[in-house]
């Protein structure tokens, strides 16, 4: 018995002029030769798992990786930075960015490995301006601290555009959906500031309201744009855990905010969308269910 390897012919991979991706190392596949193994090992399960364990990494090393120079990074809140990438020699990457929600890796010189990122400005801005906009959270030791500490002209290296972002047409029409609340805690924010900026019908519904947590106003990014945003039809709720003695607006955890005022009459016409944390995520989740909103309809980008 053989088994054989099967990686994509090189016509299969279409690639950018500037792009390169990571050959397969060949002490792999000097390593990987299943001419050589026996019948009793072919059916070894430590040997089927071994096999699995290198196509996997074959697979992994595949990734195409587009350099390109970064245009801005500054501060946006403690610990967070606005960071915009110039595609302008990469259209074919830019024009990947179809819907909200959508993320990528990102890599800077000498950092270990990649950084996955959901690209926080909208899609019609990578077609208008050939830029993709993040939002960083710094943390110390990681990629992402590496990439904020970088200057504008500096080269990173973004992979293909992922994922299928947030299905917006699962709470379309508007007019049967017209309820939409959306939740962001910290950099969670990102993903969702794509999403309102792309236009999703919220002037037509009557209810849209976005509850963004975070530990104080210094750490919450994209108060600037909070204006725009209301005037597009989204009520913008802040909500602070950790407040000064001056706040008076929501405190404590979105979730629990947002249990304070749900005031669910009509569960069939609601829709939810969410970024963050992940307890949020599961809290939010339950108390709609609960209250009989669909889990269909509760939208997350991952």
């Amino acid at each position: 018995m053989s088994l054989s390897l099967t990686l994509p012919p090189p016509h299969s991979l279409i690639l950018h002029p500037n792009a390169h991706f990571s050959p397969t190392p060949m002490s792999i596949l000097r390593r990987f030769n299943p001419n050589l193994r026996t019948k009793h090992h072919a059916h070894h399960p430590h040997h089927r798992r071994r096999i699995s364990t290198v196509y996997a990494a074959v697979r992994q090393d595949t990734t195409v990786w587009t350099p390109a120079p970064l245009s801005e990074v500054e501060r946006a809140a403690d610990s967070l930075f606005h960071v915009t990438v110039n595609l302008s020699d990469a259209p074919d990457l830019a024009a990947s960015h179809t819907r909200a929600g959508q993320y990528l890796q990102l890599r800077v010189p000498d950092a270990p490995k990649p950084s996955f990122l959901a690209i926080a400005s909208p899609p019609k801005l990578a077609a208008a301006s050939g830029v993709f906009e993040f939002l960083v959270k710094s943390v110390a030791g990681s990629t992402a601290e590496a990439l904020c500490a970088l200057k504008r002209g500096d080269v990173v290296e973004l992979s293909q555009v992922m994922g299928n972002g947030f299905d917006i047409s699962r709470v379309d029409p508007p007019e049967k959906f017209d309820t939409i609340l959306i939740f962001a805690t910290g950099s969670g924010i990102s993903p969702i500031r794509s999403l309102i900026e792309s236009g999703f019908g919220a002037g037509q519904r009557s209810d849209v309201r976005l509850y963004y947590g975070a530990r104080n106003l210094q750490r919450m990014a994209y108060q600037e744009r909070f204006k725009d945003w209301e005037s597009s039809g989204v009520t913008v709720v802040p909500v602070l855990s950790q407040p000064d003695d001056s706040w008076t607006g929501e405190s404590g955890y979105v979730q629990a905010a947002f249990s304070r005022v749900k005031q669910i009459s009509n569960p069939l016409s609601i829709g939810a969308v969410l970024s963050g944390q992940k307890e949020m995520a599961e809290e939010i989740t339950s108390i709609l269910v609960a209250d009989g909103v669909s889990a269909e309809k509760i939208l997350k980008n991952f």
